[in-house]
């Protein structure tokens, strides 16, 4: 990547300087494609966050939903303008997120942005292993077992285990995806993550056109229950879910440095998210057609057990086979951003990571060990998933991007984007807030009830 020019600037019509950024600075001959840069994009969103959109459209109805999908995808788009309008102001290096954090708030601003990046991701991927190992070998948690594929197959071997199943997905799936050293090298298998995404959109929907046929669905509510609210603010622990589903800044510049046109940048993000936010509408519609108030947090738990539609199990195992292929192909693109935060974070000022082999496969060795080992340790971290939409995503999303803008170290905000970044920072602080109080308001209630049944 060659770094933007930092002493060139322009006037624009109103008078305000903007820096003389390079139409290309991927460094490569011809550079990555806008095709190639959505599906990169559209990968980086769409993951994990999917199937957590019909339990959105339990809490929420089907209107509020698509309501808050659009808000949110709007929100992004905007967040987004804003870190590419200050891209290529700050010098002394390649354009990133945690450069923008570094310009307006110093290097603390810089390290804060790479911790919740971190935090972010390594929750996200853990994620990823935790259902790419239900779906194939099973889970046990809560009372309920659940068999993998490979347990429905051949029953209980060793082989078919939680540990070694993913130690072979790691090793011998992800690992040599992971160690591509530029992003744009993924977008073959990005484009066929999207694919996988609609083929599991397209199984669900068939599964529950037949459910209909047959009488077995029910038609979604398209407004909120109060009724089985236990409090009204639990309307706004939908919000964060929606919010962590679009976190994809941190992967803005990587794509953008590798673009043949950087200024496609912008069309690429909107194109990426009108696909992403239909994607998400379709699925969330189409699992609360078809589970209905049964919609478990994890929608794939709902196909474990069966759609209830009559249809073939085989039909249920490839809806789960093909989102568990889905998170296999987004895996490296999201490990690539956690590795170059960690990377910026420990090891500030080196060399680029990829041109320096010794730390980049160490580095990657070790992120590796560890989301293997949290994955095997941690049997369900949905919990954490919440509270990580309501805090780290949040803040990556909304508050950094109007943040930086509300700081303005360079003079080229205006007043209505200082408005639109002050409302984006508020609207994000309060619904997170009454989210995050109303989760652990509803966990200290579980155990209390959990308290007094074991007593009873």
């Amino acid at each position: 990547m060659t770094p933007p020019a930092s002493t060139g600037k322009r006037a624009d019509a109103g008078g305000l300087k903007e820096p003389l950024l390079p139409e290309f600075s991927g460094g490569h001959c011809g550079g990555a494609s806008l095709s190639g840069a959505v599906f990169n994009v559209s990968t980086s969103i769409v993951g994990a966050g999917m199937m957590s959109i019909p339990a959105a459209m339990r809490v929420l109805g089907v209107v509020p939903t698509l309501v808050l999908i659009a808000a949110v995808a709007a929100l992004s788009d905007v967040s987004v303008e804003f870190m590419l309008r200050y891209t290529g102001w700050a010098g002394g290096g390649p354009p990133s997120y945690a450069g923008l954090m570094g310009d307006a708030f110093g290097r603390a601003g810089a390290a804060v942005l790479n911790v919740c990046i971190a935090f972010t991701i390594t929750g996200t991927l853990v994620v990823y292993l935790i259902i790419i190992g239900d779906v194939v070998s099973g889970s046990v948690g809560g009372g309920d077992e659940h068999a993998g594929v490979l347990r429905e197959l051949f029953g209980a071997r060793w082989w078919t285990g939680r540990e070694f199943v993913l130690l072979v997905t790691a090793v011998f799936v992800l690992l040599p995806l992971v160690l591509r050293r530029r992003v744009d090298s993924l977008r073959y298998t990005s484009a066929i993550s999207i694919l996988l995404a609609v083929v599991f959109m397209l199984i669900s929907l068939g599964i529950a056109v037949y459910a209909l046929f047959r009488g077995t669905a029910t038609m979604p509510r398209m407004l909120p229950d109060f009724s089985r609210l236990s409090s009204p603010f639990e309307l706004f622990t939908a919000v964060p879910v929606i919010v962590l589903a679009f976190t994809f800044h941190f992967n803005v510049h990587p794509i953008r440095a590798e673009l043949s046109k950087t200024s496609d940048m912008k069309e690429v993000v909107r194109i990426s998210l009108v696909l992403c936010a239909a994607i998400y509408a379709a699925v969330g519609f189409v699992g609360f057609l078809l589970f209905g108030d049964a919609t478990m947090a994890d929608v794939l738990a709902n196909f474990d057990h069966s759609s209830g539609a009559g249809v073939p199990q085989a039909l249920n195992d490839a809806a789960r086979l093909s989102y568990a292929l889905h998170l296999v192909l987004v895996f490296p693109l999201l490990l690539f951003s956690l590795r170059i935060n960690v990377d910026e974070l420990l090891f500030p000022g080196r060399r680029p990571l990829a041109t320096d082999t010794c730390r980049f496969v160490s580095l990657t060795a070790v992120i590796m060990a560890m989301l293997y080992a949290l994955a095997i340790a941690i049997p369900s971290i949905w919990t954490l998933f919440e509270y990580t939409g309501s805090t780290f995503a949040v803040t990556i999303s909304l508050i950094f991007p109007g943040s930086i803008v509300l700081r303005d170290v360079h003079g080229i905000a205006k007043r209505k984007d200082k408005a639109l970044a002050a409302t984006m920072i508020i609207l994000a602080v309060i619904t997170s807030s009454i989210a995050i109080a109303s989760n652990i308001m509803s966990s200290i209630s579980d155990k209390v009830r959990g308290g007094r049944v074991a007593s009873e």
